[in-house]
């Protein structure tokens, strides 16, 4: 019974080395930075923005504490534990790994490449390395590294609920270049969630025992890890709801097989590098998947002969009221039969107070809705349409970089910037041409 009251004061102390630390900080900056750039990037393609930089922040924050105790208690029952120098090499990994890319920004990178090194290390000779050098390479030794491979699993697993929930409410249109050089619409599915996780410290000399026998170990106390979850995708081929719910069932399937592996090399050593491994190389398996089902898969987020697709649909706005969904077509206003873009501005402005709408639904019903305008209506009801085949601006399909969410940069691209940056790289080309002609 004792062990309680001990247990309860070392999370006290664990909390409070959260607060101290700034590694959450780090994530909360990095995560309000990147949905006010999603804010940016809204903006630019259609005008207007979908989300809430601050809604979306405080709403994965929230659903990232409580995602946070839920894994902490199956970490703590199962008895993961880490060192507070293990911390530091995690996140030290974990930084390093975002600045090559974002979407390296994954536990199960961290701690899969963390393992690789210590199957390295492991052939090094105990005192070949002296100062702080012979301190990190004597605690990546001590890692409990397939205790570390469950954690990344447990947090998989709640990555594929969250994605579940969340996923098709954090998507973002898109306007992309098309197999052909032709714009099409898409969508892009991304988030991140910050976790407080509370994990026990390594059994040892001096370390009281749990009240249970926990299977993975760990010693009474307990030390804090933020880390940071999330997931990324673009599709042109699926609804947003569609693709959340595939990269679900996905994270899902590998969380079970990594939590597999895991639990084996911790019966097993020799079987942690091969967990390590696995545990990125399954990861990329899932990213190189994804991109292989929308390269084979055809746009849906593009003009039929008769109507326009609609790519999205503001939330509270009219078109929202009438039930009017992302994918439908868009066929008559006021009695108009649309076939262009800029017909639906026009039609609605042949009554102004009342406008009449048809509505063709993914299995080719029509819609018969009708509703009066009012004055701050949005001038299009709320409804994004799919971009034209010679659209203008669009964004670059490759990931985005730490250094384009800090800047701001949306990554878009323009066909007319893009014309003038080739003009102009091509005058002095010219104009050396011609120096060189009267030398």
């Amino acid at each position: 019974m004792n062990a309680i009251p001990e247990l309860l004061g070392s999370l006290g102390n664990a909390v409070l080395q959260l607060l101290t630390q700034p590694y959450y900080y780090i994530a909360l900056i990095f995560i309000a930075l990147y949905y006010r750039r999603q804010v940016v990037l809204e903006r630019k393609l259609v005008h207007v923005k979908l989300h809430s930089w601050g809604t979306e922040t405080w709403r994965t924050v929230w659903t990232g504490l409580v995602m946070g105790l839920v894994v902490s208690i199956a970490a703590v029952l199962l008895g993961v534990s880490l060192s507070s120098t293990a911390v530091v090499i995690i996140w030290v990994v974990t930084l390093l790994l975002l600045l090559i890319r974002v979407r390296y920004l994954c536990f199960a990178y961290s701690i899969g490449l963390i393992g690789i090194i210590q199957f390295v290390v492991s052939f090094v000779p105990e005192g070949q390395s002296i100062g702080w050098l012979a301190d990190v390479v004597t605690a990546v030794r001590e890692m409990d590294v397939p205790a570390l491979l469950v954690l990344a699993a447990l947090l998989h697993l709640a990555e594929a609920l969250l994605v579940r929930w969340q996923g098709a409410k954090l998507a973002s249109p898109l306007f992309l270049e098309g197999k052909r050089g032709k714009v099409v619409g898409g969508y892009q599915l991304q988030a991140f969630w910050p976790l407080p996780l509370f994990l026990l410290i390594p059994a040892g000399a001096g370390i009281g025992e749990l009240p249970w026998h926990p299977l993975l170990g760990g010693g009474l106390g307990l030390v804090s890890l933020p880390v940071i979850i999330g997931f990324g995708e673009m599709t042109q081929g699926m609804l947003p709801r569609r693709k959340a719910a595939r990269t679900s069932g996905r994270l899902l399937l590998y969380s079970i097989v990594l939590l597999g592996l895991s639990l084996l090399a911790a019966w097993w050593s020799p079987l942690t590098l091969l967990a390590a491994l696995a545990a990125v190389t399954l990861h990329e398996g899932l990213i190189w998947l994804s991109a292989l089902e929308e390269r084979t898969t055809s746009p849906i987020f593009v003009h039929p002969q008769r109507g326009l697709k609609i790519l999205a649909v503001l939330p509270e706005s009219p078109a929202q009221e009438l039930g009017i969904l992302p994918g439908e077509v868009l066929l008559k206003v006021n009695g108009t039969l649309l076939t262009r873009k800029a017909q639906l501005h026009e039609a609605l402005r042949m009554n102004p107070a009342f406008c009449k709408l048809e509505v063709q639904n993914a299995e080719g019903e029509s819609k018969y809705m009708q509703r009066p305008i009012y004055d701050g209506d949005h001038h299009q009801l709320g409804i994004i349409l799919a971009p034209e085949t010679d659209e203008d601006i669009t964004i670059h399909a490759y990931p985005s970089s730490i250094y384009g969410i800090i800047g701001m940069n949306a990554g878009t691209s323009s066909k007319r910037e893009q014309s003038l940056a080739a003009s102009a790289s091509a005058v002095p080309l010219r104009s050396q041409n011609t120096e060189s002609a009267k030398g």
